[in-house]
């Protein structure tokens, strides 16, 4: 037989042996899944970046990504502070239904631990095949504890546990896995969590992260890989009181005749760029870059701590509020995604869609949904980032609750957005194609909008036993148990 006769029969007898297989989510060409990243910045806000709007504070790296890629527009961390924002991203339910609901504070830490029966993307992507590592801040489980990350789907894990422990960015110890690792910093008195600001500074913790981060890549290029990079920058150590905005130098910026606090913010942004680009080099040298989805975020507003000025440089952008608001500057965030050949460069969504979409969408990225929780909030925006928007499902609603001063709860559906903070307050709504801002209050206009929302805040709304408003009567003091019990 001739050779185009040899190749006949080998299609034919592949087309007898193997008639039903498909191509998985990767393609045909590239069966193996993608390797996903997820870069979280803290306390980054809208305005923080030049790719959206930043005109004072450098970020080219990142700018690059949503010139290789896809920016939303209108996309929103799980809260409006770090713990239940970091909670929704790792377990795709809403504040209504997650289990860790706010920052609990060094007197209640249990509170802020997440159960054996939670389960994170990190485990449905491992189930997946997948080396899982989480390079930075956790905040979701305490040492001695099963929420720990190497408890919770993290093969790997370097950085902080503790929220507290990560205000210091030269703090004593990490954690490698579940033991600590001494660093060359002196903290004076440490405390329970190596809280404070260090006499000594000698290693900076962000630096340490992603020189981690470098080399776990490495080690696991071979094989589809997830990893997980939550830097600290640009958070405030807030134990530094007007000096906590800690950074080694302040490049560029130290020349400006801004107030000092806000030099270091911008140095500290700055750095997370330079170190976002460092983190996009080394997948081009290992030949990695086409085959790995990045995705870039902020887990909330930015802040007012450490003597940062957000307003000076406009870190909201155009929106209102900051963080522990949850008006749009204090739960809208970035964020970028970017897969070379299969998201369209350049390109803007203006998608809605929060971190509870995280999970459903690296399942189905990774071909792991039969691995998923029942009844998450999420919904896979896969459609969305493969140029397919006609596919793309959408959400009745967007929920929030915060815990803190007074309480708070707010709803966007569509256009519209309720907000009630405190709650002891009347329900405001705000068209956010109009009013961006949120500066006028139509709910006197539309009292049939206003009942409409309020009642989806009801619907999402399931009584914890951990997280109470305080001082306040629950909008939906119904009985129900939270998701996952």
């Amino acid at each position: 037989m001739n050779q185009r006769g040899d190749g006949k029969f080998l299609c034919a007898l592949c087309a007898l042996l193997f008639p039903f297989v498909a191509p998985t989510a990767a393609s045909a060409a590239d069966p193996r899944p993608p390797n996903i990243v997820f870069i979280l910045a803290d306390d980054l806000g809208y305005g923080d970046l030049g790719c959206y709007g930043q005109k004072r504070i450098e970020t080219p790296h990142i700018d690059r990504l949503a010139k290789e890629g896809m920016r939303f527009t209108d996309f929103y961390a799980g809260c409006t502070v770090c713990a239940p924002s970091r909670c929704v991203l790792m377990t795709g339910y809403h504040m209504g239904h997650c289990w860790v609901r706010g920052n609990a504070g060094q007197q209640n830490r249990q509170i802020q631990c997440l159960r054996d029966e939670d389960v994170t993307i990190a485990e449905v992507l491992r189930k997946g095949g997948y080396a899982t590592a989480l390079c930075g801040k956790w905040g979701l489980g305490e040492e001695g504890t099963a929420a720990v990350p190497t408890k919770q789907g993290f093969d790997h894990f370097f950085g902080f546990l503790n929220q507290h422990h990560a205000h210091n960015y030269y703090p004593a110890y990490f954690f490698r896995g579940e033991e600590r690792v001494p660093l060359k910093n002196v903290v004076p008195g440490k405390g329970e969590f190596g809280v404070g600001v260090a006499s000594e500074k000698v290693e900076y913790s962000a630096d340490l992260i992603t020189a981690e981060a470098l080399a776990w890549i490495d080690e696991v290029k071979g094989r589809p890989f997830f990893l997980y990079y939550a830097v600290t920058l640009p958070h405030a150590n807030n134990e530094g009181g007007r000096e906590g905005m800690e950074v080694p130098d302040l490049g560029q910026y130290a020349r400006t005749d801004w107030p000092a606090p806000q030099k270091a913010h911008a140095a500290m942004i700055s750095r997370l760029d330079a170190d976002v680009g460092r983190l996009m080099e080394k997948l081009k040298q290992l030949g990695l870059d086409e085959h790995t989805l990045v995705f870039f975020s902020s887990d909330n507003g930015p802040h007012a701590e450490g003597g940062n000025d957000p307003s000076f440089n406009h870190s909201s952008g155009p929106l209102r509020g900051t963080k522990r608001d949850l008006t749009e500057g204090g739960i809208r965030v970035p964020f970028i995604a970017r897969w070379p050949g299969k998201i369209a460069g350049g390109t803007t969504s203006n998608q809605v869609g929060s971190f509870a979409d995280i999970m459903p969408t690296l399942a189905e990225l990774s071909t792991t949904t039969g691995e998923l929780p029942k009844n998450l909030d999420g919904l896979s925006i896969v459609p969305t980032l493969l140029g397919r928007p006609a596919e793309q499902k959408q959400h009745n609603y967007l929920y929030w609750a915060f815990y803190e001063r007074g309480g708070a709860q707010a709803v966007r559906q569509g256009k519209w957005k309720a907000v009630q903070q405190p709650l002891d307050s009347p329900v405001r709504l705000y068209d956010l194609s109009a009013d961006l801002h949120e500066d006028r209050n139509l709910a006197a206009e539309h009292p049939e909008i206003v009942s409409r929302l309020t009642a989806a805040m009801r619907e999402a709304y399931v009584a914890s036993e951990n997280w109470k408003f305080s001082g306040q009567v629950s909008p939906a003091a119904n009985k129900k148990k939270v998701k996952g019990n």
